[in-house]
């Protein structure tokens, strides 16, 4: 089943035409160029597999833009092929296969980095397993939340990260008091169905006054 992605297109374009325009400013005024030099440039270029495959050379060893791969590529923006051998599969369900496939995968990712699910340093078994259900937990309780809030967990963590809470010492005693709730924090909190945290934590008098 051949795929298109109308925004992925138009990101491989974007990308394309600056490989070439980088490219382009790499050979300009090479045709004054010895031989020995444009075959030091090619010779570059082939630790940089974008740019190469953009490249070509004259009969006379000269360096120009392939324009020719350039529009083959350009038939392929925004497009995958994907396959299976289950022939009962339709294309919609072929479709919600590999999306489940990529959110497996970013699941894995999410683990192992920003859950960090590795590396373990336990050595008791329990504590191994705990470990790993942690995590697990905590991986479920970061996708009911992007779920939610149709964000991602990245955004949503950042906005959340700017609510803070202060400690205020006065000649009255101390008091921890959190900071006002924006407007994107409560639309995060409303989208989970949460209360707004409490302003005020912890009064407590002075010395004096026990």
């Amino acid at each position: 089943m051949v795929c298109a992605n109308p925004e992925q297109a138009n990101r491989d374009r974007v990308v394309r035409q600056r490989l070439i325009t980088h490219l382009q400013s790499l050979i300009d005024g090479s045709d004054g160029w010895t031989a020995q030099r444009r075959d030091e440039l090619v010779g570059t270029l082939t630790a940089k597999p974008g740019l190469r495959r953009y490249l070509r050379r004259t009969r006379a060893g000269l360096l120009r833009i392939d324009k020719a791969a350039a529009t083959r590529e350009a038939h392929l923006d925004g497009k995958w092929l994907l396959r299976t051998s289950d022939q009962t599969l339709t294309a919609d369900d072929l479709a919600a296969a590999y999306k489940q496939l990529t959110q497996i995968e970013r699941g894995w990712r999410d683990l192992k980095s920003s859950l960090g699910l590795r590396p373990v340093f336990h050595y008791r078994e329990d504590r191994i397993r705990a470990h790993i259900q942690l995590c697990r937990l905590a991986l479920l309780l970061i996708r009911v939340v992007e779920n939610g809030t149709r964000d991602t967990w990245r955004n949503i963590r950042h906005e959340l990260d700017r609510m803070h809470l202060v400690t205020l010492a006065t000649g009255d005693g101390r008091v921890a008091q959190r900071s006002l709730t924006t407007s994107a924090q409560r639309t995060i909190l409303r989208a989970l169905a949460l209360p707004e945290p409490a302003r005020f934590f912890d009064f407590t008098l002075p010395a004096s006054d026990h």
